[in-house]
């Protein structure tokens, strides 16, 4: 796993240093930073504010390719149910192949009505074409062609974490634990890129299972960001916003406040790194009613070290090691603190995994061993 993010760091450092000229570059043209001020708009300035950026996108401010609705129809074969893959909120996505570029793509037809669906294309354009990064998904490109709103990403193999850890089929292998925390430990970098790397930070606000794809290794990548906000710069806290995500992921000052953070967002990284643990779903209303929200179950055993087993996915069939499943439990009860201020950053969390997917825990233990065998 450290050795595949290695060879992208220099790749990786060159875009950094490029991708604070970008932003600036692309704010004095179309202004990057102007749709974080949409909730402050009326519906109809909405509705006029995001048809002309989504206007301006075809004249040489995005570097996604513009598809025409006829290319996409052909790749998808007319759109056709029975290469549907996913179903979300915002529309369908299907898997097609483009003759052009001799490719496999996911194709996500945006619901056509209302603005909500104009905006999360508008976002979700903006932000993968100017952030880049081996943990976040790639945009091959878009149409925006009469009222068609269509994305296109580049297909990722094993489909989503939610397949392979929540929806396992009955020929699907259960993940084992290093793929477990090498996911973690991806999903995580992506996170930290965008809070600690995009300038200015992006909070992603929608982190589940369903939004990690991955690709034939298992690498993850974090996709769909039609939810996601630019976070707070200058002396400002929080950005304010109407409460958007799904149930059971959100941190509780967001849910209860609109007040959202980067840690909001390592809430949620929590919950998922929990169901990764455990290969239970945060929200299960097909468990007993005092197991039904993964949290409240997980609260009272996080406090007692002798119960820590009872938490590992049964489907690991004990095939993990004991001391790192202590300590992934205390990354994922840091996360999930109430108070916000007391979560850690992003970027610990990452140490923290990286020594985990990396196995150093055993290493280390071996070495203590080793050590007091030559006292």
């Amino acid at each position: 796993m450290m050795s595949c993010f290695s060879c992208c760091d220099s790749e990786e450092k060159l875009h950094q240093r490029s991708l604070k000229k970008s932003i600036q570059e692309y704010k004095r043209t179309t202004s990057i930073s102007s749709f974080a001020n949409l909730s402050s708009k009326t519906d109809g300035s909405k509705r006029r504010y995001i048809a002309e950026e989504i206007a301006k996108l075809g004249k040489g401010n995005i570097s996604a390719e513009i598809f025409t609705y006829k290319e996409l129809s052909a790749a998808t074969q007319n759109f056709n149910p029975e290469s549907l893959i996913g179903e979300g909120g915002f529309g369908r996505v299907y898997k097609g192949y483009l003759e052009s570029k001799k490719i496999e793509v996911a194709v996500k037809q945006l619901d056509r009505n209302g603005f909500q669906g104009n905006k999360e294309f508008l976002v979700e354009v903006l932000v993968l074409s100017l952030l880049h990064h081996p943990n976040l998904v790639n945009l091959v490109g878009y149409c925006a062609e009469g009222n068609q709103r269509v994305l296109v990403y580049e297909y990722m193999l094993n489909g989503s974490l939610e397949d392979h850890l929540l929806n396992i089929s009955p020929e699907t292998k259960p993940l084992d634990w290093n793929t477990r925390m090498k996911i973690a430990e991806g999903a995580a970098r992506g996170l930290e890129y965008l809070h600690e790397t995009a300038n200015p930070p992006v909070i992603y606000r929608d982190f589940k299972a369903s939004n990690i794809l991955l690709d034939a290794n298992f690498n993850p990548r974090l996709s769909d960001f039609g939810l996601a906000k630019l976070g707070p710069v200058g002396e400002n806290t929080h950005v304010s916003t109407r409460v958007m995500g799904t149930y059971g992921y959100c941190a509780p000052e967001y849910a209860s406040t609109g007040q959202l953070t980067t840690k909001s967002d390592v809430y949620s990284f929590g919950v998922v790194f929990l169901e990764i643990i455990t290969g239970r779903r945060v929200i299960d209303n097909s468990r007993p009613s005092e197991e039904q929200n993964l949290i409240t179950w997980a609260e009272p055993l996080f406090k007692d070290k002798k119960k820590f087993h009872l938490m590992a996915d049964p489907l690991l069939e004990g095939n993990y090691p004991e001391k790192e499943l202590y300590q992934a439990l205390a990354v994922a009860a840091m996360c999930l603190q109430e108070e916000a201020t007391t979560r850690p950053f992003i970027s610990d969390v990452v140490t923290a995994l990286e020594y985990l997917s990396a196995g150093k825990t055993e290493d280390k233990q071996q070495q203590d061993d080793d050590d007091y065998d030559d006292e």
